[in-house]
């Protein structure tokens, strides 16, 4: 039975790949490369498997930008999160942001310590109860390391601690990579208490919900998942999914105006249409141009060099150090600790991704500036006045359109 589901499996995630990419889309392999000097920290899926979406910068001959004594001084701080996204003064007191990634982190609790310490948040341990991480079954018996996977759960903590220091966090690890081991890690960071928002920061090719969307359905619970680094390939599986919140990337970087900041589109964000799952009722005004699930709805910061995230993170199972990193592995976080500083998750039978559609629009900023890649019509892939590919509806202006 395991042999024939497995290869079940990756026909369908093989048949997803060849309907990802649009037809005229253009074959962009990343991020512009004349502009974006990241790396990808995850090997490239398998069929059945999902990638993680981190990335981390570069300098311009590809060595990663990394600072053993201190953060590095191009990487967001926790105080450059809460006033780009105009999130000073709110609070996720009592509630918990979950994160689902795969293979194991020994030094997890260790690594975040750190970080959290260099920026003056208080302590998030597992013995003051703001900290746990178990199993993709809920249990403690965690599962091997993974390089790639554990630089990603390091930037995962990191941008919940950043976007909402008083949230507390449980890490699921799943065994593996694949989707029905990451999608039973959602099913039991779903039930367990206070939980009011998950991170799903991976990603594959295009599927239907009606083979994985039960791991994802859960009213009441903003489930957020990245749109992938490729920029306009078509979409990406579980941000495809009809019961998520798909969250696309931009550049951020300070400016002389009155929000102090200014943000475009990132080349890398990932944007399409589903070829499978249905597009979301409240999105029906907006004028996606996709008859079915169209990607993103809403973006956060992304781009590894402007816009990406001081983070401690772990080079070995040993060491760790100080690195930027990006991605859209960066954004889903962000808006799930949005979604939990919000007040309106964990309290109705809603699910979280019609609420930016359907709350007040001053709640959003609207990215009107850069593009992912060329298409038509152009809202897929170029960013524009209200819903657009790459940035969706737009980024956080406080918690109120969440």
């Amino acid at each position: 039975m395991r042999k024939i589901f497995a290869a079940a499996a990756a026909g369908l995630l093989l048949a997803g790949l060849a309907a990802a990419t649009p037809a005229g889309a253009a074959p962009t392999p990343g991020p512009n490369p004349q502009s974006d000097h990241s790396i990808q920290v995850c090997a490239t899926p398998r069929a059945g498997d999902a990638a993680c979406h981190a990335r981390q910068a570069a300098d311009a001959t590809g060595k990663p930008i990394t600072n053993a004594s201190a953060p590095p001084s191009t990487g967001l701080r926790p105080s450059d999160i809460r006033d780009a996204y105009k999130l000073t003064g709110a609070t996720g007191a009592g509630k918990t942001v979950a994160i689902v990634d795969a293979y194991g982190y020994p030094n997890l609790e260790r690594d975040l310590g750190v970080y959290r310490s260099s920026f003056g948040l208080s302590k998030c341990t597992t013995a003051n109860g703001c900290l746990k991480v178990l199993n993709q079954n809920g249990g403690t018996s965690l599962p091997r390391f993974n390089t790639g996977w554990a630089q990603e759960q390091a930037l995962d903590v990191d941008a919940v601690s950043a976007a909402c220091p008083d949230c507390n966090i449980v890490v699921v690890q799943a065994n593996s990579a694949s989707f029905v081991d990451l999608g039973t890690a959602v099913q039991t960071a779903a039930g367990l208490p206070g939980v009011v928002a998950i991170s799903n920061s991976y990603g594959g090719s295009d599927v239907a919900d009606s083979t994985y969307g039960k791991y994802y359905n859960f009213p009441g619970i903003a489930v957020t998942a990245s749109t992938g680094d490729n920029g306009y390939q078509g979409a990406s599986y579980p941000a495809s999914s009809s019961y998520v919140t798909a969250v696309g990337g931009t550049s951020l970087a300070r400016a002389i105006n009155p929000r102090g900041w200014s943000e475009s589109a990132w080349s890398g964000s990932g944007s399409g249409c589903s070829t499978y799952n249905a597009a979301l009722p409240a999105a029906a005004p907006f004028n996606t141009g996709c008859a079915m699930r169209a990607m993103a709805d809403v973006a956060a910061a992304s781009d590894p060099n402007n816009g990406g995230l001081a983070v401690y993170y772990p080079t070995s199972s040993r060491a760790s150090t100080w690195g930027q990193f990006g991605g859209t592995s960066e954004a889903s976080p962000i808006i799930a600790s949005v979604y939990a500083q919000s007040g309106n998750t964990g309290s109705n039978s809603a699910l979280a991704n019609s609420i930016p559609y359907t709350n007040n629009r001053a709640g959003l900023f609207d990215v009107i500036d850069g593009s992912n890649g060329t298409c038509s019509p152009a809202q897929w892939c170029t960013a524009g006045s209200g819903w657009d590919g790459p940035t969706g509806l737009g980024t956080p202006n406080g918690t109120g359109s969440f």
